[in-house]
């Protein structure tokens, strides 16, 4: 450590080459790592790890009413909500035509419906357990605009006539472009729905949210689970192509981070490897000193390995503190989600000392294999 102290300036710029190595690492795996993010939250956004469960067109199945709770037990599965149609008529006033529901279906929805389709509210709130069993509604976008309501005053909801009932609307949904269905209906509680419109407690539709890796899996029970007696009644949608897309995005990143990482280091480590040969030219004649003085090989060896390492540890930890900084500050001024991989930061400080032993190994055995008339001669 003596040679660092007593050549700062050298030390500072030896230093300076590994953590310019090691910044690049972090710089090159973090942004690309925050820009995967923002691609991969993206693609979630299209529904990569939902499915939807409904009988076969034209097949006389009913789902039975404890499905949901089957569904819920399957491992893999995340949350899941179900709809049935009612069969009843929404209009804006008692006295239009009860004929005439302006296209809109009116549905029977479970209290998680809007986490299962990653759905939002517009303004208001969704069905809760306070309001299942009351006369209230939900509309869906394009259900709201043909009913005229775009918006809710507080103190004043407006209200739908449903059947031969008043339901206070008490809250208004996002577009939901995948859920087109759900965006033209009504939404009642449950329990709403079996006392005020002769619900039966059926459902016909299934959504269902699972873990992407077992999103397959969760398909093939899925029919057996809601319809035991005759699973090929039931239709399931198949995954969708983003999630192909997904799972094709993280793997060429992996690759990326690699190679740009292991690249990053050898940069690094060649510039620590220059430094140490330089130094044991320059320092021959101190070199030449200590065995004169009875240093053995192994001090010599010791000296230049132990600064090869420190000099590396150090810019190591300066390249870190760097390069996720500005991996961070990259990330959040184009606005992705900043992440930097635990495993570059780990990488990057492991990875200095394993480079600065690597590139120091070399130089410090040179130097130890010096006599002392060899190196005082040189000077």
């Amino acid at each position: 450590m003596l040679g660092i102290s007593t050549r700062k300036t050298r030390a500072a710029l030896s230093a300076l080459g590994i953590s310019i190595g090691i910044a690049t690492m972090i710089v090159v795996t973090g942004i690309p790592a925050s820009s995967q993010a923002a691609l991969l939250d993206e693609l979630s956004s299209l529904g990569t790890n939902m499915l939807r469960a409904e009988p076969a067109p034209n097949q006389p199945v009913r789902i039975p009413e404890t499905a949901l709770a089957g569904v819920g037990r399957i491992g893999p599965v995340t949350t899941s909500a179900a709809v049935a149609n009612t069969h009843t008529i929404v209009r804006r006033s008692d006295k239009t035509d009860p004929d005439d529901g302006s296209g809109l279906a009116v549905l029977a929805s479970s209290l998680g419906l809007l986490d299962s389709v990653n759905g939002k509210i517009h303004t208001g709130r969704f069905l809760d357990q306070a309001t299942e069993n009351l006369p209230a509604a939900v509309l869906g976008y394009v259900a709201a605009s043909r009913l005229g309501i775009n918006q809710l005053v507080p103190g004043r909801p407006p209200v739908v006539y449903i059947g031969h009932s008043w339901f206070t609307v008490i809250g208004i949904l996002d577009p939901m472009p995948l859920a087109p269905d759900i965006e033209r209906a009504v939404m009642v509680g449950w329990g709403a729905a079996r006392t005020q419109l002769g619900f039966d407690g059926h459902p016909t539709v299934i959504y269902v949210k699972a873990r992407e890796s077992a999103l397959e899996d969760v398909r093939a029970v899925l029919p057996a689970t809601l319809y035991p007696e005759l699973p090929g009644m039931i239709q399931v949608s198949r995954p969708s192509d983003a999630l192909a897309a997904k799972r094709a995005t993280e793997t060429t990143f992996s690759a990326l981070f690699l190679g740009l990482a292991g690249v990053a280091l050898l940069v690094g480590g060649v510039g620590v490897a220059n430094t140490m040969f330089i130094s044991v030219l320059e320092r021959r004649r101190e070199i030449g000193l200590r065995r004169a003085l009875g240093a053995t090989r192994g001090h010599i060896r010791g000296q230049f390995l132990t600064e090869a390492v420190a000099l590396s540890a150090l810019g190591g930890l300066a390249g870190t503190a760097i390069g996720s900084l500005a991996a961070l500050g990259y990330a959040t001024y184009q606005g992705w989600p900043p992440v930097i991989p635990p495993l570059a930061v780990v990488a990057g400080v492991l990875g200095a000392i394993v480079v600065g032993v690597a590139a120091g190994l070399h130089p410090s055995i040179r130097a130890a294999r010096l006599t002392p008339t060899q190196a005082l001669a040189s000077t």
